[in-house]
């Protein structure tokens, strides 16, 4: 089942997510990791939110696991984000 999942990363910097992108080998407007249906980023007052659609909550947690978090650390967000997860009725894509 589709999961949207909301990670709010307190001190982070847009600068660090651009480094994240980079290490995981995406660029902009490219394609995500695999299993992610759709993503965006934005600035918030403390630090970044990402949401995200996945194909599951386990194909997240297990990208997250592998990639997300080792990388995060290694650019110097010192703490993990704060993540919540949405049931998903429906989604539309572009293509």
């Amino acid at each position: 089942m589709p999961v949207a999942v909301q990670l709010d990363f307190e001190g982070a910097t847009l600068e660090q997510y651009d480094q994240i992108i980079e290490q995981m080998g995406f660029t902009p407007r490219g394609k995500g990791g695999p299993g992610g249906l759709f993503h965006w980023v934005t600035k918030t007052e403390t630090g970044l939110r990402v949401v995200d659609v996945w194909e599951s909550r386990e194909v997240f947690e297990k990208f997250a696991a592998e990639k997300i978090g080792p990388i995060s650390a290694a650019v110097g967000i010192p703490n993990p984000p704060a993540i919540q997860f949405i049931a998903v009725h429906n989604y539309l894509t572009a293509s």
